[in-house]
């Protein structure tokens, strides 16, 4: 799990923060680099495809792996080859050339993790998903050390290319992962179907699509949870998609935006761990309600940090503050995302509830750089703040109203 976390992670910078910061030392106007955004729609709307690797079988022999390694196998040296296309680019110069690569890298990791997800959620018992998300994220947030932190610091000493390229043979690793992991049961449904032949497509239509899907949404306070998950990290991701840019702007250089990435880790880490632990302890609504406060007010040390340009004691400090609440927040939040999923349709239902945090920051997010420009780095990071102040009160009405299973059994 730890090493799936790992491959896992290597892909996000390179459409995200490390691609702007790159785009950023190009010269690449706000306007252009907020756009990025838009990129990483596929985080958002993988759960368009997500029926299509819940219910088909991989292409020809991989299917021997199974369901669920043999679409990784399918989808992994794809995604390495995309990487070594974006460190083969030169965004000054071929701006659109370097936007394909970062959005195939985008739809492809998004696409691995439909397949992690399932794979993770079909293959561990319930008392062991919290532990097996653990797990996850210290592996993500390693990779997500080497693609930032690793890959700033390496391109201010050998430029851009080098340091993109050797990610790019990291993240060609994952399909040893896969080859090394064991196949999920395939449920009781899947082996019937499979059993029954080849369906008609609109019999393939029912259960990869409508029937997810009308499980769901027939749920008591369905569209509320929705509603909540959709809202519940607009504000911080407003906030972290302009970061690099921000960062440049107070007078950092490089190595000092490389320099964060320990206190980063260390703090995500502390946070996941503690939040797991909070979980567990007082269960994962209570838990979802303190962390999800936590990652709210944390966000007031990027208006602190504008107002002490150059002050590298304070940057860190924002850094490991606002990485800390948001470990604390991610393990509650994505036990929560776990428990609403059925078995049955476990891909498309994650691929489905994970896509909606990152919908809104993909749309409304995409302005953030015309909003950074036109109020401020100040007035901007405030609003964003308050941007998570709704996401906050239906967090408030749903855990009313539609408690936990788990409070439900106590």
């Amino acid at each position: 799990m730890a090493a799936y976390g790992f491959v896992a992670g290597l892909p996000l910078p390179l459409s995200g923060f490390t691609f702007r910061l790159w785009l950023s030392e190009g010269g690449v106007s706000l306007a252009v680099i907020g756009l990025t955004a838009s990129i990483g729609l596929a985080y958002s709307l993988k759960f368009l495809w997500a029926p299509l690797l819940d219910h088909l079988r991989p292409p020809g022999r991989l299917r021997r792996f199974g369901r669920r390694r043999g679409w990784l196998l399918a989808i992994q040296p794809a995604l390495a080859l995309a990487a070594v296309c974006l460190a083969l680019s030169h965004p000054a110069r071929a701006l659109p050339a370097a936007f394909a690569a970062a959005s195939a890298i985008a739809f492809l990791s998004a696409s691995q993790d439909i397949v992690v997800d399932a794979w993770r959620i079909e293959l561990f018992p319930s008392r062991m998903q919290g532990v097996a998300l653990a797990a996850y994220v210290w592996g993500y947030r390693v990779a997500l050390l080497i693609t930032t932190s690793g890959v700033i610091a390496a391109a201010g000493v050998v430029g851009w290319h080098l340091p993109l390229m050797a990610v790019s043979v990291l993240m060609a690793g994952g399909a040893v992962v896969t080859l090394l992991a064991p196949e999920p049961v395939e449920p009781a449904t899947a082996v019937a179907a499979a059993r029954a032949g080849r369906p008609r497509f609109s019999q393939r239509l029912q259960r990869a699509v409508i029937e997810p899907l009308q499980e769901f949404l027939t749920r008591p306070g369905a569209l509320l949870i929705l509603a909540f998950v959709a809202l519940f990290k607009l504000g911080e991701a407003m906030a972290g998609i302009m970061t690099a840019p921000f960062y440049r702007a107070l007078g950092f250089d490089g190595t000092a935006i490389a320099g964060t990435g320990p206190f980063s880790l260390g703090a995500t880490l502390a946070g996941i761990t503690f939040g797991g632990w909070l979980v567990a302890r007082i269960g994962v609504g209570r838990a979802l309600l303190w962390t999800g406060w936590a990652q709210t007010v944390a966000m007031g040390m990027y208006v602190v940090l504008a107002h002490t340009p150059g002050d590298h004691a304070v940057l860190y400090a924002t850094v490991s503050t606002e990485a800390f609440a948001q470990g604390m927040a991610d393990a509650a939040f994505l036990t929560y995302l776990s428990g609403l999923c059925s078995l049955a349709f476990t891909a498309t239902h994650y691929a489905l509830l994970s896509s909606l945090p990152a919908l809104a920051i993909h749309t409304i997010g995409s302005v953030s750089g015309l909003m950074a420009g036109a109020l401020g780095w100040s007035l901007f990071y405030s609003v964003c703040l308050f941007a998570a102040l709704p996401a906050m009160g239906l967090m408030v009405l749903l855990l009313r109203r539609y408690p936990p299973a788990e409070r439900r059994a106590a």
